[in-house]
């Protein structure tokens, strides 16, 4: 490598471009980030991109939350039956739970502040490769403006499918996968079916709460995350151009601003 490509690789990229998934850094809200960890771990590092870390955490809190009872002891609480509570729940399996989930939170805080300062650097250098298009043999990605609105539609209809149509393969598959096992085991279709035919109790009963308290979360976050991810596309997309033009066309001569006006 010569000393003019080393100038022109950034040290720092804000964006990654693959066949398969985009991945954008971008300046986040620390306490939002711990939020979504506490909601559900596993939720704060994949807004982060942090894919391998968000799964492990995500089926991590599935597995030890059913088997703790955790989702049915919280039911207990909201209803005010303290006692019934204390009994659903599996010490054996509850202590493995807090300290995990007390790291999930703490760790998606810290990679969001050191991902932020990331991100301020990233945006100073002014050089890098082409990015916006990529093909690959199974697949292909290339940078586009999406509509914010279309891709709430899509989330809200089922979660994934807003990432999928951002590209976004890795989210979107672990979204429908989980909603549709969350949906199929807490039967929440059935009580639904029910309800709407005015038989409420029947609806109810035929839940199963410890699989039902999984899916809100799912849900929200597929539509948070595809909000946030679509209008950070589309300033990257804007961003990419505008560097592309302005390498290309641009000639070095040009000076803008008050470089002229020194007196």
């Amino acid at each position: 490598m010569n000393r003019h490509s080393f100038l022109q690789s950034p040290r720092r990229k804000n964006l990654f471009l693959s066949s398969y998934s985009t991945n954008i850094n971008y300046l986040r809200h620390p306490l939002v980030i711990a939020w979504w960890s506490a909601a559900f771990p596993g939720f704060g590092h994949l807004i982060l991109g942090k894919f391998m870390n968000g799964f492990t955490l995500a089926i991590w809190e599935v597995v030890i939350n059913y088997n703790a009872k955790i989702n049915e002891a919280m039911i207990y609480s909201f209803t005010g039956r303290f006692e019934m509570a204390k009994e659903a729940l599996d010490t054996r399996w509850m202590l493995l739970y807090i300290s995990v989930y007390i790291y999930a939170i703490w760790d998606s805080y810290r990679l969001t502040v050191d991902l932020n300062k990331a991100a301020v650097l990233g945006e100073r250098e002014q050089y890098g490769e082409n990015i916006n298009f990529r093909l690959g043999p199974f697949s292909l990605n290339y940078l586009d403006k999406h509509p914010p609105w279309l891709v709430l539609v899509w989330s809200l209809l089922m979660p994934g499918l807003g990432h999928l149509y951002l590209n976004r393969l890795s989210t979107g598959l672990y979204l429908l996968i989980a909603s549709i096992v969350y949906i199929y085991y807490s039967h929440l279709l059935e009580g639904l079916h029910l309800t709407l035919l005015g038989h409420i109790r029947e609806g109810a009963a035929v839940l199963d709460p410890e699989w039902v308290l999984f899916y809100p979360s799912v849900f929200c976050f597929s539509f948070y995350d595809a909000y946030v991810l679509t209008v950070e596309s589309n300033k990257a997309f804007k961003t990419e151009q505008a560097r592309y033009l302005k390498r290309t066309y641009q000639s070095s001569l040009l000076r803008l601003g008050n470089a002229g006006n020194n007196g």
